[in-house]
């Protein structure tokens, strides 16, 4: 008897988790157990619920995609995480794959092709979309290094700095950052700071078009 996969659906488009609930809900072998709107929550459901695979969006509020998938695979392990999102980027690619996913596919994949990288997942492989193989492919003479691509495309923000970068595009002010964040006050105004002058902007709306452009936070 094939032993059930368990299954949490990450992603702040209530519309399209039902969706893909849907769809996932004609196999048997195959069991959404939870639902998660953010980041954050992403991480805390998997504490509850011990989903075998995660299957996440990259652009969400609060925490995205890439940074929920780092916190999960440092917390539990054998978590497996599926990446399910528009973006086949190359800037999206190695980020997500250095944070610990184990595939990556596109919302454009067709229902068997999603059930079978949940089931390649589960095995212990690593999947890719052909649009995401493609542009590794074409990538692959660069003889860059996956962090120097990640810096390229962040503009050499830290993985602190993009934390700070995505609270305050969704609103956040200083002490709720400090709070999140668990660092003080000045650590926060000292990030946006630096965040600034590595970027060159000089507001919050500034700052917000910087984050919806690199797919920190969602419209």
């Amino acid at each position: 008897m094939t032993r059930t996969i368990r299954v949490l659906l990450v992603d702040d488009h209530t519309i399209l988790r039902e969706g893909i609930k849907s769809l996932l809900s004609g196999h048997d072998h195959i069991e959404v157990v939870g639902e998660a709107d953010d980041g954050k929550a992403a991480v805390e459901r998997v504490g509850e619920l011990n989903p075998d695979v995660v299957l996440m969006d990259i652009s969400m509020p609060r925490i995205n995609g890439i940074e929920a998938t780092r916190r999960i695979k440092e917390e539990f392990p054998q978590t497996k995480i599926l990446i399910l999102t528009m973006h086949d980027e190359e800037g999206y690619i190695y980020p997500i794959f250095k944070a610990g996913a184990s595939g990556y596919v596109v919302k454009r994949t067709a229902t068997r092709e999603l059930v079978s990288a949940i089931e390649g997942v589960m095995e212990g492989n690593t999947i890719m979309h052909p649009s995401v193989a493609q542009t590794l492919i074409a990538d692959g003479g660069s003889g860059d290094t996956e962090s120097s691509r990640d810096q390229d495309f962040y503009d050499g923000l830290t993985e602190r700095e993009l934390e700070v970068v995505t609270l305050v595009a969704e609103g956040m002010t200083n002490r709720e950052i400090a709070d999140e964040l668990h660092i003080s006050i000045k650590t926060v105004q000292a990030h946006r700071s630096n965040i600034m002058d590595k970027l060159d902007l000089h507001d919050r709306v500034a700052l917000t078009k910087y984050a919806i452009k690199k797919g920190l936070i969602s419209l």
